[in-house]
């Protein structure tokens, strides 16, 4: 039988006796390795250890409920770093929950015109991440309130905290010139936060593929009926797994502040040409049809204010005929150290829940398969 170890006690007061040193363990000693310096002088510590690890920094992401918002904020807190939701829906914010260990992950109720409530989101972190954005204007807020007048708003409580680091996420083809509002709004929040705060980063991303993309889940399913350009759009899909890890990296690297980061993806597509990948790992074939922009945007705006959730749009199909267009200025995902992804690899692991009972279990085809489908000329005769 296993021996245990009790403290000797009398008239019902624990005695004063020593009890084996297996009990306590002393505490680990804090080596000058685990301090870090921000860019403001603040002292922090940072000691790795996983999930339960103690990262240091406390970051604000602003769009966290969003697409690329729970992959940053997964990557922060599970290094230990406590994060801060600002949210509007209250059943939006559940899964970011689980994403860090028991109060790493703090939610505030915000909304993106009380500055107060902006303020008080920001006011106890080192790190503020921007995603908020729109690619389609509803009831209560048009492109304008939210790609520039809510980033201002930002911008302005970042900089009267001082905050250490200020990561503010953009879109490619961010231009003040441009046919789209959604590019010319994106372009006037850049100058905006940039005049306020100077040392902001702009992060440009491509197209994002993932598991709650627009680009692959929208053509795969049976609403992405109608284009107006005939698919011919080119651009650089960019996996959202690299986005959340270029963003975690800025965080940790202070000589990314000030500057402009253009990240895509290794290889350019057309939306036909992913179109095509669709339909052959789903094993259906999606029809588009084709519109003059004439007839086309007046039915999508149309369509756009009758419904509340994110499907087409008057801007969206100005955008079809816009090409991405990569800044050589900026800098890339080789400047971070990052590889990034091809799309033509993920797209059996995000797309087969698409495919019928009859073709669920086939695997993707090898790439020795796919040459040798190139060598025969298949003839399916019906009589």
């Amino acid at each position: 039988m296993q021996k245990s170890w009790v403290c000797p006690a009398s008239n019902g007061i624990r005695a004063a006796t020593k009890c084996p040193s297996t009990w306590a363990k002393p505490t680990s000693k804090r080596g000058l390795g685990d301090v870090s310096i921000t860019r403001t002088g603040r002292p922090i510590i940072r000691i790795q250890g996983g999930r339960s690890s103690l990262g240091g920094h406390t970051a604000t992401v602003f769009g966290a409920t969003g697409f690329l918002g729970r992959y940053i904020v997964h990557r922060l807190a599970s290094r230990g770093c406590t994060v801060v939701v600002p949210f509007r829906d209250d059943m939006a914010r559940r899964h970011l929950k689980v994403t860090g260990d028991l109060g790493r992950v703090v939610f505030m109720e915000f909304d993106l015109r009380n500055t107060p409530s902006l303020e008080e989101s920001v006011r106890h972190s080192d790190i503020v991440y921007n995603l908020v954005g729109r690619d389609y204007p509803t009831k209560n807020f048009d492109l304008e309130d939210v790609n520039v007048e809510g980033a201002e708003r930002i911008a302005e409580a970042v900089a009267k905290y001082d905050i250490d680091r200020f990561i503010h996420v953009s879109s490619y083809n961010a231009d003040k010139n441009s046919p789209s509002a959604f590019f010319r709004t994106k372009a006037r929040g850049e100058e905006v936060v940039r005049s306020i705060f100077p040392e902001t980063t702009i992060v440009r991303p491509a197209p994002v593929f993932g598991f709650e993309d627009k680009l692959l889940h929208k053509l795969a399913g049976q609403a992405n009926l109608f284009t107006s350009n005939h698919m011919r759009e080119r651009f650089w899909p960019v996996h959202c797994i690299d986005i959340g890890s270029a963003l975690s990296v800025m965080a940790e690297d202070d000589s990314t502040a000030a500057e402009t980061y253009e990240l895509y993806g290794p290889k350019q597509y057309s939306m036909a040409e992913i179109a095509a990948l669709v339909d052959r790992e789903i094993v259906k074939h999606r029809r588009h049809i084709n519109l003059p922009p004439r007839l086309l945007k007046p039915l999508a705006d149309m369509y756009n204010r009758f419904i509340w959730w994110s499907q087409t749009s008057a801007d969206s199909v100005e955008r079809e005929f816009i090409d991405q267009k990569i800044d050589p200025k900026a800098k890339t995902f080789k400047d971070l150290g990052i590889e990034p992804a091809e799309i033509a690899n993920y797209t059996f692991h995000y797309l087969q829940s698409y495919r019928s009972s009859s073709f669920y279990d086939l695997p993707p085809a090898t790439e020795r398969e796919k040459r040798e489908e190139k060598k025969y000329l298949h003839v399916i005769d019906d009589q």
